[in-house]
C-alpha cells in the first residue's frame, strides 16, 4: 500500500523570500532530515511550543497531522510535523542541510535582504532571553539581568553567526562550552542583546513569522529598561 498523499508546497525552498528564510532558519535549530531503509524522503520540525509548528504548517500549505509527544509536566510536550518530500529534501541539500546536522552545521549563504528573518528563525528555536532580578551584593540592592544566547552542537555555526551579527550592530559576544561539553553558547551581553532585538524585529518583513512567547519578553525587557522607548514594531525603523 502506498503511503497517503498530502498536499504541501513542495517547492517552497527553491526561490529566496522572508517567509523562506525565517523556516530554514528555524530548521537549523530545530529540524531535521529523514531518508529511511525503503528510500523515503522525510523533512521533520519538532517544538514545544504548539504555535510555531501550527505556523510552519501554514507557511509550507502542508496538510500533514501535527503529532504530540505527551511529557509528564513540568515538562511540556512536543509537537512534530513531519513531511515526506524528496523535492524539499533535494532543495536543502542544494541549499547547504545534511543529514544528522546538529555537529557539523554551517551557516548557510544567505542572500542579504533575508538575513534577519533567517537569524530570528533560528532565535526561535534555538535562542533565548535572560531577563530576571539579582541580588548585586557590590551595589547591596536588587538588580536587573537582561541577556540573550542562541544554543547548537555546532561551534563552527555559532561562530559563523557571531559573525554575521558583528556586522549587524552587534559589538561584542562570545561563543562558550556549554557544562560537560553538551554544545555551545553564543552569549550576547545587555548591550548587544538590544541590538540583536533591533536586528530581527525591526528589520523584518515577514511580520506573521515570530514566536510570540520570545518576542513578548523581549518586548517586556526593554519596557522596563527603557521605559520612555517604543518598542520595536514589526517593519518599522524603531531606535531606543
Amino acid at each position: 500500500m502506498s503511503p497517503m498523499y498530502r498536499a504541501a508546497n513542495h517547492d517552497f525552498f527553491e526561490r529566496w523570500s522572508p517567509e523562506m528564510a525565517y523556516v530554514l532558519g528555524y530548521f537549523a535549530a530545530d529540524g531535521s532530515m529523514i531518508k529511511n531503509k525503503r528510500g523515503a524522503h522525510f523533512i521533520e520540525f519538532c517544538s514545544t511550543d504548539r504555535c510555531l509548528i501550527d505556523s510552519v504548517r501554514r507557511t509550507l500549505s502542508s496538510e500533514h497531522k501535527i503529532s504530540i509527544r505527551y511529557r509528564k509536566p513540568p515538562e511540556r510536550n512536543v509537537y512534530r510535523l513531519q513531511l515526506g518530500s524528496k523535492k524539499m529534501f533535494q532543495d536543502l541539500i542544494a541549499l547547504g542541510y545534511i543529514q544528522n546536522k546538529s555537529k557539523k552545521l554551517r551557516f548557510l549563504n544567505i542572500p542579504r535582504p533575508f538575513v534577519a528573518d533567517f537569524v530570528r528563525g533560528y532565535f526561535d528555536g534555538d535562542g533565548n532571553i535572560y531577563f530576571r532580578k539579582h541580588w548585586a551584593k557590590d551595589r547591596g540592592r536588587m538588580k536587573w539581568s537582561f541577556s540573550s544566547q542562541f544554543t547548537s552542537g555546532s561551534k563552527e555555526c555559532l561562530e559563523d553567526l557571531h559573525a554575521i551579527l558583528l556586522s549587524h550592530g552587534v559589538q561584542k559576544g562570545v561563543v562558550r562550552s556549554k557544562h560537560r561539553n553538551r554544545g555551545y553558547n553564543l552569549v550576547l551581553s545587555h548591550h548587544d542583546s538590544l541590538a540583536l532585538y533591533h536586528f530581527i524585529y525591526d528589520t523584518t518583513s515577514a511580520a506573521s513569522l515570530h514566536l510570540p512567547r520570545k518576542y513578548s519578553l523581549f518586548s517586556k525587557a526593554i519596557r522596563t529598561l527603557y521605559p520612555n522607548a517604543a518598542v520595536a514594531q514589526f517593519g518599522s525603523s524603531t531606535r531606543l
